[in-house]
């Protein structure tokens, strides 16, 4: 039997958080070149993939649907609206609920964006799961958000 240190648990082979972390950068990079054509970067991207399928939102669901908090949410709002893309604007049956709702123009970049997956599943690296491995592994992380939702 190998003899455990206690500070086995620090090893970063041994964390979960390390190969999770490096996979998300290394997927988010891959996305940038296609993005850059859309002139959006990738939490801009997946603001814009909510309000494609629910057309207007509060912006504290929005924030959860994306894992993200206000302080990240708000200027990428902002950043969306002087591109056009979204209007915020508050609930005219709660003035305490900010809406979020895309415009013409955004739903115009839907056209643009829709070839965005096709070009990432085909990226060097992208295809190595089987589509069995890649529908557990969605399983698998959607089992861990639902750990952490707060």
């Amino acid at each position: 039997m190998k003899n455990q240190s206690k500070y086995d648990a620090l090893k970063l082979e041994n964390q979960l958080c390390f190969p999770l972390y490096a996979c998300s950068k290394e997927i988010i990079k891959r996305y940038r070149p296609f993005l850059d054509e859309l002139d959006l970067t990738y939490t801009q991207y997946i603001t814009m993939m909510v309000l494609w399928d629910k057309k207007e939102i509060s912006v504290k669901d929005l924030g959860k649907k994306l894992f993200l908090d206000s302080g990240t949410l708000t200027p990428v709002l902002k950043s969306l609206e002087s591109k056009g893309y979204v209007n915020r604007h508050r609930s005219k049956e709660d003035e305490r609920i900010l809406l979020v709702e895309i415009t013409k123009e955004g739903e115009a970049l839907k056209e643009d964006a829709v070839e965005v997956p096709m070009k990432i599943s085909k990226c060097e690296g992208m295809s190595s799961l089987t589509q069995e491995e890649a529908v557990e592994l969605y399983r698998l992380l959607y089992k861990v958000l639902g750990g952490v939702e707060s």
